[in-house]
Protein backbone atom coordinates (compact mmCIF):
# COMPACT_ATOMS: atom_id res chain seq x y z
CA UNK A 1 0.00 0.00 0.00
CA UNK A 2 1.24 3.44 -0.67
CA UNK A 3 2.88 5.52 2.07
CA UNK A 4 1.29 8.92 2.50
CA UNK A 5 3.58 12.33 3.43
CA UNK A 6 1.32 13.81 5.56
CA UNK A 7 1.04 17.51 5.27
CA UNK A 8 1.41 20.02 7.57
CA UNK A 9 -2.10 20.86 9.44
CA UNK A 10 -2.34 24.02 10.50
CA UNK A 11 -6.53 23.83 11.15
CA UNK A 12 -4.86 22.09 14.30
CA UNK A 13 -4.20 25.76 15.60
CA UNK A 14 -7.82 25.86 16.16
CA UNK A 15 -8.40 29.01 13.63
CA UNK A 16 -12.13 29.47 13.39
CA UNK A 17 -13.77 32.51 11.44
CA UNK A 18 -14.62 35.64 12.94
CA UNK A 19 -16.07 39.31 12.12
CA UNK A 20 -13.34 41.23 10.36
CA UNK A 21 -12.81 44.40 11.86
CA UNK A 22 -12.89 47.79 10.46
CA UNK A 23 -9.15 48.24 9.04
CA UNK A 24 -7.68 51.01 7.52
CA UNK A 25 -9.50 53.51 10.71
CA UNK A 26 -9.07 54.17 14.30
CA UNK A 27 -11.15 52.37 16.88
CA UNK A 28 -14.42 53.67 18.08
CA UNK A 29 -16.84 53.10 20.43
CA UNK A 30 -18.04 48.95 19.53
CA UNK A 31 -15.24 48.34 17.29
CA UNK A 32 -12.94 45.56 18.08
CA UNK A 33 -9.13 44.74 18.08
CA UNK A 34 -8.57 43.86 14.16
CA UNK A 35 -7.10 40.89 13.89
CA UNK A 36 -7.12 40.61 10.16
CA UNK A 37 -3.32 42.61 9.53
CA UNK A 38 -5.00 45.37 8.45
CA UNK A 39 -3.45 49.02 7.43
CA UNK A 40 -2.17 49.97 10.95
CA UNK A 41 -0.10 46.66 10.96
CA UNK A 42 3.85 47.57 9.50
CA UNK A 43 5.47 44.72 8.50
CA UNK A 44 9.25 44.60 8.10
CA UNK A 45 11.00 45.50 4.20
CA UNK A 46 13.84 46.71 3.27
CA UNK A 47 11.70 48.89 0.86
CA UNK A 48 9.29 50.54 2.24
CA UNK A 49 9.91 51.00 6.28
CA UNK A 50 6.54 50.99 8.91
CA UNK A 51 4.04 53.67 9.48
CA UNK A 52 4.56 53.34 12.87
CA UNK A 53 7.99 52.08 15.09
CA UNK A 54 7.06 48.87 16.98
CA UNK A 55 5.58 49.16 20.45
CA UNK A 56 8.14 49.11 23.02
CA UNK A 57 8.03 46.85 25.71
CA UNK A 58 7.88 49.09 28.61
CA UNK A 59 7.42 49.09 32.13
CA UNK A 60 4.05 50.93 32.06
CA UNK A 61 1.70 51.09 29.55
CA UNK A 62 2.47 54.47 27.82
CA UNK A 63 4.13 54.88 24.59
CA UNK A 64 7.33 55.49 24.28
CA UNK A 65 8.92 56.34 20.68
CA UNK A 66 12.70 56.46 22.11
CA UNK A 67 12.63 52.57 23.34
CA UNK A 68 11.81 52.06 19.39
CA UNK A 69 15.76 52.85 18.38
CA UNK A 70 17.04 49.84 16.77
CA UNK A 71 14.14 47.35 16.55
CA UNK A 72 13.52 45.71 13.44
CA UNK A 73 10.99 47.11 10.69
CA UNK A 74 7.68 45.64 9.94
CA UNK A 75 6.54 44.42 6.72
CA UNK A 76 4.13 46.79 4.82
CA UNK A 77 0.33 45.94 5.51
CA UNK A 78 -0.03 44.45 2.10
CA UNK A 79 2.40 41.85 3.03
CA UNK A 80 0.20 40.61 5.70
CA UNK A 81 -2.69 37.89 6.01
CA UNK A 82 -6.04 39.53 6.08
CA UNK A 83 -7.63 36.19 7.59
CA UNK A 84 -10.05 37.17 10.55
CA UNK A 85 -10.11 35.02 13.95
CA UNK A 86 -12.02 34.32 17.16
CA UNK A 87 -9.99 35.25 19.74
CA UNK A 88 -6.85 37.49 20.34
CA UNK A 89 -3.83 37.37 22.29
CA UNK A 90 -0.95 40.00 22.20
CA UNK A 91 2.33 40.91 23.70
CA UNK A 92 4.37 43.46 26.09
CA UNK A 93 7.91 44.06 27.48
CA UNK A 94 11.52 43.69 25.73
CA UNK A 95 14.14 41.88 28.12
CA UNK A 96 12.35 38.73 29.20
CA UNK A 97 14.23 35.84 29.05
CA UNK A 98 13.93 33.47 26.74
CA UNK A 99 11.29 30.53 27.39
CA UNK A 100 12.53 27.02 26.96
CA UNK A 101 11.13 25.03 23.78
CA UNK A 102 7.98 24.19 23.44
CA UNK A 103 6.33 21.08 24.76
CA UNK A 104 6.47 17.83 22.87
CA UNK A 105 3.64 17.17 20.74
CA UNK A 106 0.28 16.08 21.63
CA UNK A 107 -0.46 12.42 20.72
CA UNK A 108 -2.47 12.89 17.67
CA UNK A 109 -5.70 12.14 17.24
CA UNK A 110 -6.23 8.75 16.04
CA UNK A 111 -8.12 7.35 13.14
CA UNK A 112 -10.43 4.59 14.67
CA UNK A 113 -9.05 1.76 16.70
CA UNK A 114 -6.12 1.85 18.35
CA UNK A 115 -4.49 -1.57 17.65
CA UNK A 116 -0.66 -1.09 19.39
CA UNK A 117 2.53 0.64 18.77
CA UNK A 118 4.94 -1.14 17.25
CA UNK A 119 8.16 0.77 16.45
CA UNK A 120 6.42 3.82 18.61
CA UNK A 121 3.98 4.09 15.74
CA UNK A 122 0.48 4.16 16.67
CA UNK A 123 -1.90 1.81 14.25
CA UNK A 124 -4.94 2.61 13.95
CA UNK A 125 -8.32 0.13 12.29
CA UNK A 126 -10.30 2.58 10.87
CA UNK A 127 -14.38 1.51 10.93
CA UNK A 128 -14.29 1.30 6.81
CA UNK A 129 -11.82 -1.78 7.69
CA UNK A 130 -15.12 -3.69 8.99
CA UNK A 131 -16.95 -3.10 6.00
CA UNK A 132 -14.10 -4.32 3.55
CA UNK A 133 -13.34 -7.37 6.00
CA UNK A 134 -17.00 -8.14 6.11
CA UNK A 135 -17.23 -8.24 1.74
CA UNK A 136 -14.00 -10.18 2.04
CA UNK A 137 -15.55 -12.71 4.30
CA UNK A 138 -18.76 -12.54 1.84
CA UNK A 139 -16.96 -13.11 -1.84
CA UNK A 140 -13.90 -15.58 -0.10
CA UNK A 141 -16.77 -17.50 1.67
CA UNK A 142 -18.52 -17.80 -1.15
CA UNK A 143 -15.38 -19.13 -3.10
CA UNK A 144 -14.88 -21.97 -0.54
CA UNK A 145 -18.15 -23.36 -0.54
CA UNK A 146 -16.90 -24.33 -4.36
CA UNK A 147 -13.66 -25.81 -3.31
CA UNK A 148 -14.77 -27.44 0.15
CA UNK A 149 -18.72 -27.71 0.49
CA UNK A 150 -18.28 -29.81 3.71
CA UNK A 151 -17.30 -26.89 5.49
CA UNK A 152 -20.99 -25.47 5.33
CA UNK A 153 -21.50 -22.23 7.68
CA UNK A 154 -17.98 -22.92 8.97
CA UNK A 155 -16.63 -21.47 5.68
CA UNK A 156 -17.35 -17.68 6.88
CA UNK A 157 -15.31 -18.31 10.18
CA UNK A 158 -12.08 -19.76 7.74
CA UNK A 159 -12.92 -16.27 5.37
CA UNK A 160 -13.19 -13.81 8.27
CA UNK A 161 -9.81 -15.72 9.34
CA UNK A 162 -8.39 -15.15 5.67
CA UNK A 163 -9.25 -11.19 6.11
CA UNK A 164 -7.78 -11.23 8.88
CA UNK A 165 -4.84 -12.80 8.13
CA UNK A 166 -4.64 -10.87 4.64
CA UNK A 167 -4.49 -7.22 6.50
CA UNK A 168 -1.87 -8.48 8.72
CA UNK A 169 0.07 -8.43 5.61
CA UNK A 170 -0.47 -4.90 4.75
CA UNK A 171 0.56 -3.96 7.89
CA UNK A 172 3.48 -5.58 7.40
CA UNK A 173 3.49 -4.12 4.17
CA UNK A 174 3.29 -1.02 6.06
CA UNK A 175 5.99 -1.33 8.55
CA UNK A 176 8.33 -2.02 5.74
CA UNK A 177 7.60 1.67 5.05
CA UNK A 178 7.71 2.87 8.66
CA UNK A 179 10.80 1.22 9.59
CA UNK A 180 12.62 2.72 6.46
CA UNK A 181 11.64 6.01 7.29
CA UNK A 182 13.05 5.97 11.18
CA UNK A 183 15.97 4.41 9.84
CA UNK A 184 15.96 7.75 7.91
CA UNK A 185 14.80 9.77 10.62
CA UNK A 186 11.50 11.00 8.97
CA UNK A 187 8.69 10.94 11.95
CA UNK A 188 5.74 8.46 11.30
CA UNK A 189 2.46 10.00 12.61
CA UNK A 190 0.43 6.73 12.40
CA UNK A 191 -0.38 4.10 10.42
CA UNK A 192 -3.98 3.31 9.33
CA UNK A 193 -5.66 0.18 7.84
CA UNK A 194 -8.88 1.22 6.02
CA UNK A 195 -11.13 0.15 3.12
CA UNK A 196 -8.50 -0.40 0.16
CA UNK A 197 -4.89 -1.60 2.25
CA UNK A 198 -3.35 0.95 4.39
CA UNK A 199 -1.64 4.57 4.51
CA UNK A 200 1.83 5.44 6.49
CA UNK A 201 1.75 8.91 7.24
CA UNK A 202 5.35 9.91 6.89
CA UNK A 203 5.42 13.76 7.94
CA UNK A 204 8.62 15.16 5.72
CA UNK A 205 9.73 14.63 2.93
CA UNK A 206 12.88 12.45 2.04
CA UNK A 207 15.88 14.07 1.75
CA UNK A 208 17.69 12.84 -1.60
CA UNK A 209 15.90 10.52 -4.66
CA UNK A 210 17.64 7.96 -3.43
CA UNK A 211 16.14 7.99 0.18
CA UNK A 212 12.68 8.36 -2.13
CA UNK A 213 13.04 5.61 -3.95
CA UNK A 214 14.39 3.09 -1.02
CA UNK A 215 11.42 4.38 1.13
CA UNK A 216 8.95 3.61 -2.02
CA UNK A 217 9.92 0.13 -2.49
CA UNK A 218 10.42 -1.49 0.58
CA UNK A 219 6.75 -1.46 0.80
CA UNK A 220 5.91 -4.42 -2.38
CA UNK A 221 9.24 -5.92 -2.32
CA UNK A 222 8.27 -7.42 1.68
CA UNK A 223 4.72 -8.01 -0.71
CA UNK A 224 6.47 -10.05 -2.68
CA UNK A 225 8.50 -11.78 0.37
CA UNK A 226 5.75 -12.64 1.99
CA UNK A 227 3.88 -13.96 -1.51
CA UNK A 228 7.34 -16.16 -1.64
CA UNK A 229 6.75 -17.38 1.77
CA UNK A 230 3.17 -18.52 1.69
CA UNK A 231 4.63 -20.13 -1.98
CA UNK A 232 6.97 -22.24 0.22
CA UNK A 233 5.01 -23.24 3.17
CA UNK A 234 1.96 -23.91 0.47
CA UNK A 235 4.46 -26.89 -1.01
CA UNK A 236 3.75 -29.66 2.19
CA UNK A 237 0.49 -28.78 2.42
CA UNK A 238 -1.86 -30.84 0.57
CA UNK A 239 -4.37 -29.19 -1.49
CA UNK A 240 -8.21 -29.09 -1.35
CA UNK A 241 -7.49 -28.66 2.49
CA UNK A 242 -8.47 -25.37 4.41
CA UNK A 243 -4.99 -24.28 5.06
CA UNK A 244 -4.13 -25.60 1.42
CA UNK A 245 -6.93 -22.91 0.31
CA UNK A 246 -5.77 -20.38 3.19
CA UNK A 247 -2.11 -20.03 1.90
CA UNK A 248 -2.99 -19.99 -1.71
CA UNK A 249 -5.38 -16.99 -1.20
CA UNK A 250 -2.41 -15.60 0.90
CA UNK A 251 0.05 -15.91 -1.78
CA UNK A 252 -2.10 -14.56 -4.35
CA UNK A 253 -3.71 -11.45 -2.52
CA UNK A 254 -0.20 -10.33 -1.26
CA UNK A 255 1.33 -10.91 -5.33
CA UNK A 256 -1.29 -8.44 -6.14
CA UNK A 257 -0.65 -6.31 -3.54
CA UNK A 258 2.85 -5.95 -4.55
CA UNK A 259 2.13 -5.63 -8.38
CA UNK A 260 -0.81 -2.92 -7.94
CA UNK A 261 1.71 -1.48 -5.56
CA UNK A 262 4.63 -1.00 -8.53
CA UNK A 263 2.46 0.55 -11.16
CA UNK A 264 4.08 3.87 -11.78
CA UNK A 265 2.10 6.31 -10.45
CA UNK A 266 1.43 8.41 -7.71
CA UNK A 267 -0.28 8.07 -5.04
CA UNK A 268 1.09 4.34 -5.39
CA UNK A 269 4.52 2.90 -4.00
CA UNK A 270 5.54 2.77 -7.98
CA UNK A 271 4.44 6.33 -8.50
CA UNK A 272 7.05 7.43 -5.58
CA UNK A 273 9.44 5.51 -7.54
CA UNK A 274 8.82 6.98 -10.50
CA UNK A 275 9.01 10.60 -8.62
CA UNK A 276 12.47 9.53 -7.27
CA UNK A 277 13.83 8.54 -10.50
CA UNK A 278 12.65 12.25 -12.58
CA UNK A 279 13.82 13.79 -9.26
CA UNK A 280 17.65 11.83 -9.84
CA UNK A 281 17.55 12.58 -13.87
CA UNK A 282 16.32 16.57 -13.31
CA UNK A 283 17.53 17.66 -9.79
CA UNK A 284 13.77 18.87 -9.01
CA UNK A 285 11.53 17.35 -7.04
CA UNK A 286 8.55 18.68 -8.21
CA UNK A 287 8.92 17.64 -11.32
CA UNK A 288 9.27 14.37 -10.34
CA UNK A 289 5.83 15.02 -8.73
CA UNK A 290 4.65 16.02 -11.39
CA UNK A 291 5.32 13.48 -13.54
CA UNK A 292 4.27 11.22 -11.10
CA UNK A 293 1.27 12.57 -10.73
CA UNK A 294 0.07 12.62 -14.39
CA UNK A 295 1.11 9.09 -14.86
CA UNK A 296 -1.07 8.45 -11.71
CA UNK A 297 -3.83 10.29 -13.30
CA UNK A 298 -3.90 8.22 -16.36
CA UNK A 299 -3.32 4.86 -14.57
CA UNK A 300 -6.67 5.89 -12.77
CA UNK A 301 -8.49 6.14 -16.73
CA UNK A 302 -6.60 2.96 -17.59
CA UNK A 303 -8.06 0.95 -14.25
CA UNK A 304 -11.84 2.80 -14.68
CA UNK A 305 -12.06 1.42 -18.83
CA UNK A 306 -9.67 -1.47 -18.28
CA UNK A 307 -10.34 -3.18 -15.18
CA UNK A 308 -13.79 -4.59 -16.20
CA UNK A 309 -12.94 -5.09 -19.64
CA UNK A 310 -10.52 -7.71 -18.89
CA UNK A 311 -12.95 -9.22 -16.05
CA UNK A 312 -15.74 -9.54 -19.29
CA UNK A 313 -13.17 -10.91 -20.95
CA UNK A 314 -12.41 -13.63 -18.19
CA UNK A 315 -8.31 -12.66 -18.11
CA UNK A 316 -8.89 -12.01 -14.72
CA UNK A 317 -10.86 -14.45 -13.13
CA UNK A 318 -10.59 -17.50 -15.78
CA UNK A 319 -13.66 -18.87 -17.50
CA UNK A 320 -16.96 -17.45 -15.99
CA UNK A 321 -20.17 -16.76 -16.97
CA UNK A 322 -20.80 -12.80 -17.09
CA UNK A 323 -24.08 -11.70 -15.26
CA UNK A 324 -25.35 -8.72 -15.31
CA UNK A 325 -24.47 -8.30 -11.43
CA UNK A 326 -21.07 -8.90 -12.05
CA UNK A 327 -20.89 -6.29 -14.63
CA UNK A 328 -22.26 -4.02 -11.95
CA UNK A 329 -20.26 -5.30 -9.55
CA UNK A 330 -16.70 -4.63 -12.17
CA UNK A 331 -17.53 -1.51 -13.02
CA UNK A 332 -18.35 -0.66 -9.44
CA UNK A 333 -15.08 -2.08 -8.15
CA UNK A 334 -12.77 0.13 -11.15
CA UNK A 335 -14.89 3.46 -10.20
CA UNK A 336 -13.87 3.40 -6.69
CA UNK A 337 -9.64 2.08 -7.51
CA UNK A 338 -9.99 4.94 -10.13
CA UNK A 339 -11.81 7.42 -7.85
CA UNK A 340 -8.75 6.60 -5.24
CA UNK A 341 -5.88 6.64 -7.75
CA UNK A 342 -7.31 10.25 -9.39
CA UNK A 343 -7.85 11.61 -5.75
CA UNK A 344 -4.09 10.55 -4.20
CA UNK A 345 -2.52 12.01 -7.50
CA UNK A 346 -4.68 15.57 -7.17
CA UNK A 347 -3.12 15.38 -3.45
CA UNK A 348 0.40 14.49 -3.69
CA UNK A 349 0.32 17.69 -6.45
CA UNK A 350 -1.08 20.31 -3.53
CA UNK A 351 0.81 18.80 -1.12
CA UNK A 352 4.02 19.03 -3.35
CA UNK A 353 2.92 22.81 -4.18
CA UNK A 354 2.98 23.85 -0.46
CA UNK A 355 5.82 22.13 0.57
CA UNK A 356 7.61 24.39 -2.38
CA UNK A 357 6.12 27.45 -0.69
CA UNK A 358 6.24 26.32 2.67
CA UNK A 359 9.15 28.75 3.24
CA UNK A 360 7.29 32.05 2.77
CA UNK A 361 5.64 30.96 6.36
CA UNK A 362 7.70 32.97 8.23
CA UNK A 363 6.84 33.91 12.18
CA UNK A 364 8.29 37.62 11.52
CA UNK A 365 6.57 38.80 8.40
CA UNK A 366 3.57 37.35 9.88
CA UNK A 367 3.69 39.16 13.50
CA UNK A 368 1.82 41.91 13.96
CA UNK A 369 2.15 44.77 16.50
CA UNK A 370 0.66 45.26 20.03
CA UNK A 371 0.72 47.41 22.83
CA UNK A 372 0.82 46.79 26.36
CA UNK A 373 -2.01 47.35 29.27
CA UNK A 374 -2.16 46.95 32.92
CA UNK A 375 -4.42 44.75 34.75
CA UNK A 376 -6.27 47.29 35.74
CA UNK A 377 -7.00 49.38 32.43
CA UNK A 378 -10.77 50.00 30.98
CA UNK A 379 -11.35 47.63 27.68
CA UNK A 380 -12.24 51.33 25.99
CA UNK A 381 -8.82 52.75 26.73
CA UNK A 382 -6.85 49.84 25.74
CA UNK A 383 -8.80 49.71 22.34
CA UNK A 384 -7.43 53.83 22.31
CA UNK A 385 -4.03 52.92 23.08
CA UNK A 386 -3.90 50.35 20.18
CA UNK A 387 -5.44 52.59 17.85
CA UNK A 388 -2.62 55.29 18.75
CA UNK A 389 0.11 52.84 18.22
CA UNK A 390 -1.51 51.34 15.12
CA UNK A 391 -1.53 47.79 16.63
CA UNK A 392 -3.68 45.55 16.18
CA UNK A 393 -3.11 42.81 19.82
CA UNK A 394 -3.39 43.98 23.44
CA UNK A 395 -1.78 41.99 26.55
CA UNK A 396 -2.14 42.48 29.74
CA UNK A 397 1.16 43.14 31.81
CA UNK A 398 2.25 43.69 35.73
CA UNK A 399 3.82 46.67 37.03
CA UNK A 400 6.94 45.86 35.59
CA UNK A 401 5.74 45.12 32.09
CA UNK A 402 6.24 41.61 32.30
CA UNK A 403 3.31 39.93 29.96
CA UNK A 404 0.95 37.48 31.84
CA UNK A 405 -2.23 37.42 29.75
CA UNK A 406 -3.15 37.56 26.67
CA UNK A 407 -6.79 39.36 25.52
CA UNK A 408 -9.49 37.75 23.62
CA UNK A 409 -11.18 39.28 20.69
CA UNK A 410 -14.09 36.73 21.25
CA UNK A 411 -14.57 38.53 24.76
CA UNK A 412 -14.27 42.02 23.19
CA UNK A 413 -17.53 41.66 21.22
CA UNK A 414 -18.91 40.37 24.00
CA UNK A 415 -19.00 43.10 26.05
CA UNK A 416 -21.42 46.02 24.98
CA UNK A 417 -20.71 49.45 24.14
CA UNK A 418 -21.51 51.07 27.37
CA UNK A 419 -19.68 48.65 29.31
CA UNK A 420 -16.46 48.96 28.02
CA UNK A 421 -15.24 51.74 30.18
CA UNK A 422 -16.39 49.78 33.22
CA UNK A 423 -14.84 46.58 32.10
CA UNK A 424 -11.03 45.81 32.99
CA UNK A 425 -8.77 43.92 30.23
CA UNK A 426 -7.68 41.57 32.84
CA UNK A 427 -11.21 40.14 33.18
CA UNK A 428 -11.22 39.01 28.95
CA UNK A 429 -7.69 37.89 28.89
CA UNK A 430 -6.40 34.24 28.92
CA UNK A 431 -3.40 33.11 30.78
CA UNK A 432 -0.01 33.60 28.87
CA UNK A 433 1.59 30.11 28.94
CA UNK A 434 5.69 29.26 27.99
CA UNK A 435 3.79 27.02 25.21
CA UNK A 436 2.82 30.50 23.35
CA UNK A 437 5.83 32.16 22.90
CA UNK A 438 7.53 31.26 19.41
CA UNK A 439 11.28 32.29 18.04
CA UNK A 440 10.64 35.05 15.53
CA UNK A 441 13.26 33.39 12.85
CA UNK A 442 10.99 30.00 12.74
CA UNK A 443 9.82 29.54 9.10
CA UNK A 444 7.98 26.49 7.50
CA UNK A 445 7.49 23.03 8.44
CA UNK A 446 9.44 23.84 11.69
CA UNK A 447 6.79 27.10 11.97
CA UNK A 448 4.08 24.75 11.87
CA UNK A 449 5.01 22.02 14.23
CA UNK A 450 5.79 24.58 17.08
CA UNK A 451 2.58 25.73 16.65
CA UNK A 452 0.81 22.20 16.43
CA UNK A 453 2.38 21.41 19.84
CA UNK A 454 1.01 23.69 21.78
CA UNK A 455 -2.47 25.27 20.05
CA UNK A 456 -3.89 28.32 20.10
CA UNK A 457 -5.14 31.54 18.68
CA UNK A 458 -2.07 33.92 19.38
CA UNK A 459 1.32 33.69 20.07
CA UNK A 460 3.77 36.04 21.71
CA UNK A 461 6.68 36.11 19.01
CA UNK A 462 10.36 36.58 20.85
CA UNK A 463 13.79 37.86 19.25
CA UNK A 464 16.54 35.44 19.87
CA UNK A 465 17.86 37.95 22.66
CA UNK A 466 14.39 36.84 24.51
CA UNK A 467 13.24 40.94 23.42
CA UNK A 468 9.48 40.29 22.75
CA UNK A 469 8.98 41.16 18.86
CA UNK A 470 4.97 40.84 18.43
CA UNK A 471 1.93 38.73 18.34
CA UNK A 472 1.41 35.79 15.69
CA UNK A 473 -2.47 35.34 15.08
CA UNK A 474 -2.92 31.33 13.85
CA UNK A 475 -5.76 32.77 11.35
CA UNK A 476 -2.35 34.83 9.69
CA UNK A 477 -1.09 31.18 9.46
CA UNK A 478 -3.51 29.85 8.09
CA UNK A 479 -4.73 32.81 5.48
CA UNK A 480 -0.73 32.31 4.38
CA UNK A 481 -1.15 28.59 4.39
CA UNK A 482 -4.22 28.79 2.24
CA UNK A 483 -2.45 31.51 -0.17
CA UNK A 484 0.56 28.64 -0.69
CA UNK A 485 -1.79 26.13 -1.58
CA UNK A 486 -3.36 28.43 -4.12
CA UNK A 487 -0.25 29.68 -5.53
CA UNK A 488 1.13 28.31 -9.01
CA UNK A 489 4.40 26.70 -8.92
Amino acid sequence: MPERTAPPRPHTIDPRPFRPATRGRRFEQGDTVDVSGGNGQPRPDENHPAEHPPVPPAPNPEHDPEHDKGRPERPEPGETADHTEHEHRSLAHAGIARTDPPPKRPKEPGGGILMGRPFGVPVYVAPSWFLVAALITWVFGGQLDRVLPELGALRYLVSLFFAVAFYASVLVHELAHTIAALRFKLPVRRIQLQFFGGVSEIEKEAETPGREFVLAFVGPLLSLVLAGLFYLALKPVEPGTVPGVLLAGLMISNLIVAIFNLLPGLPLDGGRMLRAVVWKITGRPMTGTVAAAWVGRALAVSVLIGLPLLNQSGALGGDRDVSGMDTVTDALLAAILAAIIWTGAGNSLRMARLREHLPDLRARTLTRRAVPVQTDTPLSEGLRRANAAGARALVVVDTDGTPLSLVREAAIVGVPEHRRPWVPVSELAQDLTDGMRVSAELSGEELLDTLRATPATEYLVVENTGEIYGVLSAADVERAFVKAMARPS
